[in-house]
C-alpha cells in the first residue's frame, strides 16, 4: 500500500460528495473536508481491510474495483458487495468505533480517499453548522433504511439475478448498437458467491436467460443484453 495525502483529481471532482451523509454540504463546506484527507493506492490482490479490523475511517473508491466479503463457516468465500469508482464503506466510522465486519481486498489496482474519524469529528466542533447538515442528513437516511427493510426477503433468485445485472450494466456496462455489453468483473463462480447461491443454480438461471433471448454470452467475462427493459422486468423494478 502507498499512502500520500495530495490528489489533483479530488480538488477537481470533489469525491465526498459521493459519501451520502455528506451529500447535503454545499461546496464550501466539503473544501473543508477535503483538505482533511488522505490518499492510499492498493495491487491487485492487496486487502484494503480484514475482517475484524477496528476501523477508524470512511473509505472512497477513488480508482478501481475491490470486493468485500466474508468467508463462511464451511470455508465458503461469499462476496457482499462490488465497490467501483464513487462506493465508498465505513461511514459509520467518523461516529464510532466500530470492527470491521468483512474483508476487502482490490480486484485490480485500487486508489482511495479517506477520512478519518478524529480530525472529522474536530472539524464538526468547529464548524457546528456541518454538524445539523449532516444530523438531518442521517435522519433521511434512517427513513430510506426502514422502507426499504420492508422488501427484505421477499425477491427471489430470479429477482436477485435480474437486480445484480442491472447493477452490473450500470457499473461495467457499454452501449453498443445490438444493446448493452456487460463486462462482468468476475466469473460465474463469483456472481454465486455474490448472490449467496449454488454456482450451478447461476450457470442453470443464465442458462434458461440466454435460451430465452434475454443474454447472450460474448465470452466467459462478457455478456450482452439486447433489451435491459427485460431484466428491469425479471428484477422487478419496472
Amino acid at each position: 500500500m502507498v499512502a500520500h495525502s495530495k490528489c489533483n483529481r479530488c480538488m477537481d471532482r470533489l469525491c465526498m460528495h459521493k459519501v451520502p451523509i455528506l451529500s447535503s454540504l454545499d461546496k464550501e463546506d466539503l473544501k473543508k473536508i477535503m483538505k482533511l484527507i488522505r490518499h492510499h493506492e492498493y495491487e491487485k490482490g492487496e486487502m484494503l481491510l480484514f475482517d475484524k479490523d477496528a476501523m477508524n475511517s470512511v473509505v472512497i473508491i477513488n480508482e478501481g474495483t475491490a470486493k468485500a466479503y466474508k468467508n463462511t463457516p464451511d470455508g465458503r468465500e461469499q462476496i457482499l458487495y462490488i465497490f467501483s469508482e464513487g462506493d465508498f464503506f465505513g461511514e459509520q466510522n467518523l461516529f464510532s468505533n466500530q470492527a470491521a465486519t468483512y474483508s476487502v481486498q482490490a480486484l485490480q489496482p485500487v486508489k482511495t480517499c479517506n477520512l478519518y474519524r478524529d480530525q472529522f469529528q474536530e472539524l464538526l466542533y468547529k464548524y457546528p453548522e456541518i454538524a445539523v447538515k449532516i444530523i438531518g442528513e442521517l435522519g433521511n437516511r434512517m427513513t430510506r433504511l426502514e422502507n426499504a427493510l420492508q422488501s427484505i426477503g421477499v425477491r427471489n433468485v430470479d429477482n436477485r439475478i435480474g437486480s445484480i445485472l442491472l447493477e452490473f450494466a450500470q457499473k461495467y456496462g457499454t452501449r453498443d448498437r445490438m444493446g448493452t455489453i456487460i463486462h462482468l468483473p468476475f466469473s460465474r463462480e463469483g456472481v454465486a458467491n455474490y448472490l449467496g447461491v449454488a454456482r450451478e443454480t447461476v450457470s442453470r438461471k443464465f442458462s434458461q436467460l440466454e435460451n430465452d433471448g434475454i443474454i447472450q454470452s460474448l465470452n466467459n467475462k462478457e455478456i450482452l443484453i439486447p433489451d435491459m427493459n427485460k431484466i428491469e422486468a425479471i428484477a422487478g423494478t419496472n
